[in-house]
């Protein structure tokens, strides 16, 4: 029996997102590293970047890649199979008693809902890997001297320390307690909004593209690069329309987001300024009081362009690892399409 779609698609989900990462990651590591640290007046984030290499050297683009690769591979795969199997139900409960075929895509709601269902779902499990993540990013931060009597540190400096998956993860238990790894949950969880706007406009998009294709092999028969539209087959798009749609999905949700995520990050670096925040709300109002609005944006630059370069790659890595997916096993298996 061949495996549920959901599942096929939660696989390929994991596995574009693990290339998708290793391509852009050394953006995030940029961009977390100015949304935590204190910025020198007028530094650029290239020049933030040459300032990082100089002071930690070439591998520090790198710390924490192994924590992050496991971290997108596994909410990819938890959301992918969250709003495929949301996704299945909803299609399967709107032509309950109709005669009409079933629908191939959602109405914006429906993208909406199934979106908010795996979001929350994903944020929750997901949680303790990405604080874990952005410890490793920033480095874990020690006295370089010893204390006094009192416990105080008496003019020392702070060393960076790199530290590999397992051991931040005792690290936190021992500094900070279990509950230290769901700390930015809050901000994480309005953060679901973030793909429920990318998916949804996403999905929007496709189509609208998809319906603009077949208006025109309607009026051009002979149109060949769009023959197959009238099945609805969605491998009708090519590889640069997913690489476009997921770049316009994702550069629109993470501009209107980004503020939350500069506050998930300060919350969950462990350092000292996140954890006075006492909420999402309180987060906010703390880095405008102290930046101005600027604050809530700084890092955006390798942000965005890290942001949609990784949609970007994700989608179109994952339909084509989802349609390879399919063709070896409708091969193997010698039946008709799943």
């Amino acid at each position: 029996m061949p495996p549920p779609d959901s599942l096929i698609h939660a696989s390929s989900g994991a596995l574009g997102g693990i290339c998708a990462m290793a391509i852009t990651y050394p953006l995030i590591v940029i961009s977390t590293r100015a949304q935590v640290e204190a910025k020198q007046a007028g530094e650029s984030s290239l020049e933030a970047a040459i300032h990082l290499v100089r002071r930690e050297g070439i591998a520090s683009f790198y710390d924490g890649l192994g924590s992050s690769l496991i971290g997108i591979a596994i909410t990819n795969g938890i959301y992918y199979a969250f709003f495929e199997e949301t996704r299945s139900i909803l299609l399967r409960s709107t032509q309950t008693g109709s005669k009409l075929p079933l629908r191939s895509s959602l109405t914006t709601l429906q993208s909406m809902f199934a979106g908010a269902v795996a979001g929350s779902m994903t944020a929750v499990l997901t949680n303790p890997i990405w604080v874990v993540n952005t410890r490793q990013t920033v480095r874990i931060q020690q006295p370089t001297t010893t204390s006094s009597l009192n416990g105080a540190v008496m003019g020392s400096k702070l060393k960076s320390q790199r530290m590999g998956f397992l051991q931040t993860v005792l690290f936190i238990l021992k500094t900070d307690g279990g509950l230290a790894f769901f700390r930015g949950l809050g901000p994480a969880l309005v953060l679901v909004i973030n793909p429920i706007l990318q998916y949804t406009l996403f999905e929007q998009l496709k189509n609208i593209l998809m319906a603009r294709r077949k208006l025109m092999l309607n009026s051009k028969p002979s149109n060949k690069s769009v023959q197959s539209v009238q099945s609805g087959n969605v491998m009708s798009l090519g590889d640069l329309d997913f690489f476009l749609l997921g770049a316009i999905s994702k550069l629109f949700a993470t501009g209107a987001t980004y503020p939350y995520l500069t506050v998930k990050s300060r919350m969950q670096s462990g350092q000292a300024e996140g954890r006075g925040y006492r909420g999402t709300y309180d987060g906010l109002s703390q880095i405008v009081k102290k930046d101005g609005v600027k604050g809530l944006y700084r890092g955006i630059a390798p942000k965005l362009t890290q942001s949609v370069l990784t949609a970007a790659f994700l989608f179109l890595a994952k339909e084509r690892i989802y349609h390879a997916t399919k063709k070896a096993l409708l091969t193997a298996s010698r039946v008709t399409p799943i």
